[in-house]
């Protein structure tokens, strides 16, 4: 393994570790309406989080054009994951700014792979996963709320910047991760059939998957 990858690892877990617990863990505890986490719980699962995808993003993709897009993407994955897992709601304060930040970073990314087609493939993609949520909350409403699919935005934009292959996985990798964790919820007793969990972070985490398996 490359010295400089992983120092780059290093720093950007500390990082992200530092970040998460006070300016994106404030962003999560303001997005809330209700405040059902408990302040420290937020801080350490928001530190938590951004040290690891901060430092596993930085180790797989080294020192890019690509990494602020990606780190960026998992700063507001973080943020979104949390509240979504607190109060069951992905909200428009972050998701909107997520898709706009994210966007544009992939410009420059863009610009160094000299490949102009894959912004097309990104809007694409981002078009394409919308739809694919809104088909799912229409004919299901009660399993995929709306939130979920301004969220597909997000995930299609980033997925579809690799191509159709990990805007695939991300896609499915999201069911995957959602069935598996529904399976254990229901197993530790924590939801019943008739219960439902956040849809979000696992999206949200099929995405880091996605680009995990992408970005070598």
């Amino acid at each position: 393994m490359p010295l400089l990858e992983t120092s780059l690892s290093v720093v950007l877990a500390v990082v992200g570790f530092v970040l998460g617990w006070w300016p994106l863990a404030a962003w999560a505890e303001h997005s809330m309406k209700h405040g059902r986490m408990p302040r420290r719980t937020i801080r350490v699962a928001s530190a938590v989080t951004a040290a690891v995808t901060f430092g596993l993003l930085a180790l797989r993709v080294g020192l890019e054009w690509l990494l602020p897009a990606l780190v960026a993407f998992a700063a507001f994955a973080t943020v979104l994951a949390i509240v979504d897992l607190a109060e069951k709601r992905l909200p428009n304060a972050v998701v909107f700014p997520a898709l706009a930040v994210v966007g544009v970073l992939l410009v420059p990314a863009t610009w160094a792979t000299g490949e102009w087609m894959r912004l097309v493939w990104a809007l694409a993609g981002a078009a394409a996963m919308f739809a694919a949520y809104f088909v799912l909350a229409l004919i299901s409403p009660s399993a995929m709320g709306m939130g979920d699919v301004k969220l597909a935005l997000v995930i299609g934009l980033v997925a579809g910047w690799f191509g159709l292959s990990a805007w695939f996985v991300a896609l499915l990798a999201a069911f995957v991760i959602g069935g598996v964790i529904s399976l254990i919820a229901l197993a530790l007793k924590r939801v019943t059939l008739r219960g439902s969990i956040p849809f979000g972070p696992s999206m949200l985490a099929g995405a880091l998957v996605a680009v995990w398996l992408a970005a070598g």
